[in-house]
């Protein structure tokens, strides 16, 4: 019901007779206002038009970490400038200000209608500015539609602390406007509620105490307490109503509305799909090469299923390094088999039943294979944006090929109760509260399937706060694996040195007999056709990817708060330049 009133409600803005585009802020004083901010179906379909700045799914979010192909880094990524890593959009901000001002001295709408309306519109602009400080630190926090001819437009920027603050007090009153709990069968499902905005200041605050915002004092400032009883409430409150874990981890997203859904974009065909398929699935099965795969590094990097890294000597899947890559897809967490696609894999896309995929070179599709091997007498067309897996994570396996582009209609989940979990865990951590962390984490892995062993411990060897720390880090770049979490984590975390200086890699397979020989490709592909080759039927190689040009990642120091673009700068010179590039302004809250 909520997904065909969301777009009636913006068709109906849009249409509205002998309106202008009501949408075009610049141009508000030219419509009917009373018409506009007096009549509740406008209103909230003007609202209903802000809602996509919570964005949509996207194949290529975790390019900027380890987990997909690409150097996303090479020398001189970002500078002052280009417009890579700026957030800088007041022209949305405007029109969520306006929305705040014109409701509130509304005299034709009743008050419940105001009240949804502000507590939605402050969750928003609290949303916005926490982006554009996550990006650059303190920004001008403008709580007005500024006037282009009577208001003074050079506003410096705040401080990252008021930034902070204000925030706060931005989710806080929209916290006494909003409805607690939107119900998952309600018609106003998929609008923010109190629950969202718990859970998310409650990020906000895990962002303030944060190392890249406390850098010479990154785990024993206050921040942490005050972070810890925020993320505490928000757990507390979410569990009481019955939020949890979906049993299964391979359908959070694909079974709408579950239980672990805290806040979703409502997709819904024809009126308005994402992209998600059409960017992870082998070519062969879509309308194009993909373009977001996962590297070799990452799947090094899940656990096996006892929890433990297969390097951990101690662990019961304990492999030496060639033995793991001829068979590094045995005896894995099982959030591996539902997150990777790999060469010989069952993977029953567009309803074939028994398909597996390939990627060898000389037996898979060319839209799919990847590698060099000569024997194959040809040369990868891939070979340079492959690595011999794919996403399988919230793919629409029933999507036949012609529908992958314009008929992925999956809700987008933004917030999960896993991160609203993971988040208190970290801040339980910092404030000594190993047992709390302890208990979550175990939650996570015990969701995952992983085998608790015999001391009950899921894997999990963390007798103290650094060694937790390192724990809840590794678990959530296996959790929340393609969904846009790893590079800001680590950002926030200080440890972009993981990435900084790193190459990417692939792994190239190559049939062969029982022997060991490689097989004849001509009777290796006929055998494909027909998926009975198995992936223990291969050898395995890691190639770099890519083969030439930028094979290294270089993530500098100054990345931890992006610079101001010089064009912005250029308009207002009252804005000051981060002090990591060459301006004045301290971007940290200390």
């Amino acid at each position: 019901m909520m997904k065909k009133i969301f777009y009636s409600l913006v068709a109906l803005l849009l249409t509205t007779a002998s309106c202008k585009n009501v949408l075009d802020i610049e141009d508000l004083n030219s419509v009917n206002e009373d018409k506009v901010w007096n009549d509740p179906n406008l209103v909230n379909a003007y609202l209903a038009n802000l809602y996509t700045l919570f964005g949509n799914w996207n194949s290529g979010a975790d390019n900027n970490s380890q987990q997909l192909a690409g150097i996303n880094f090479p020398l001189n990524a970002v500078t002052v400038n280009n417009t890579v890593y700026k957030a800088w959009d007041y022209t949305t901000m405007r029109k969520i200000n306006t929305a705040i001002q014109k409701v509130s001295g509304s005299t034709g709408l009743n008050d419940a209608t105001k009240k949804s309306i502000l507590g939605q519109a402050l969750f928003m602009r609290a949303y916005m500015y926490f982006n554009m400080v996550k990006h650059h630190g303190g920004v001008p926090y403008i709580t007005k539609p500024q006037d282009l001819e009577n208001d003074e437009l050079k506003v410096p920027r705040n401080s990252t602390k008021e930034c902070f603050d204000l925030m706060i007090k931005d989710l806080d009153e929209a916290l006494t406007y909003l409805p607690m709990t939107i119900a998952k069968g309600a018609a106003d499902y998929g609008r923010i509620d109190g629950n969202f905005a718990l859970a998310f200041k409650a990020k906000v605050l895990l962002y303030k105490a944060s190392p890249q915002f406390n850098p010479s004092n990154p785990y024993g400032n206050a921040y942490w307490a005050e972070a810890n009883a925020v993320n505490k409430k928000a757990y507390e409150q979410l569990k009481a109503q019955g939020y949890n874990l979906t049993t299964d981890y391979y359908n959070i997203a694909l079974v709408e509305k579950g239980p672990e859904v805290v806040f979703a974009v409502i997709n819904s065909y024809p009126n308005k799909v994402a992209n998600w398929d059409n960017g992870v699935r082998p070519g062969s099965e879509s309308r194009g090469t993909a373009s977001a795969v996962p590297t070799w590094d990452f799947v090094k990097e899940f656990p096996m299923k006892d929890g433990k890294l297969y390097t951990d000597p101690t662990g019961k899947y304990h492999k030496t390094d060639e033995q793991f890559l001829q068979s590094y897809w045995e005896n894995r967490d099982p959030r591996f088999d539902k997150s990777i696609v790999w060469n010989g894999k069952v993977y029953e896309v567009s309803g074939k039943t028994g398909k597996r995929q390939y990627t060898s070179l000389g037996i898979a599709d060319a839209l799919d294979n990847f590698g060099e091997n000569p024997k194959a007498g040809t040369t990868s067309s891939n070979r340079d944006r492959y690595t011999g897996f794919f996403i399988l994570k919230n793919s629409k396996l029933s999507l036949r090929q012609t529908q992958v582009e314009t008929q992925y209609d999956v809700d987008f989940v933004l917030m999960r109760y896993a991160e609203v979990m993971l988040n208190y865990a970290e801040t339980a951590n910092e404030t000594g509260d190993l047992a709390t962390a302890t208990s979550l984490l175990k939650q996570i892995r015990m969701r995952a399937g992983i085998e608790p062993g015999e001391d009950n411990s899921y894997g999990i060897v963390a007798g103290n706060k650094s060694d937790m720390r390192e724990a809840l880090l590794a678990e959530r770049n296996i959790e929340f694996c393609f969904e846009g979490h790893r590079f800001w984590d680590l950002r926030r975390l200080r440890r972009l040195a993981v990435l900084n200086n790193k190459t990417k890699q692939g792994v190239e397979a190559i049939a062969i007999n029982a022997n060991g020989t490689d097989m004849d490709l001509k009777a290796a592909a006929d055998l494909a056709k027909n998926y009975q080759l198995k992936e223990n039927q291969f050898k395995y190689n890691v190639l770099q990817v890519p083969s030439t040009g930028n094979k290294v990642n270089l993530v500098p120091d100054t990345y931890y708060f992006f610079p101001i673009a010089q064009s912005v700068i250029d308009k207002n010179p009252s804005i000051k330049q981060n002090k990591d590039w060459g301006g004045e302004f301290n971007p940290t809250i200390e």
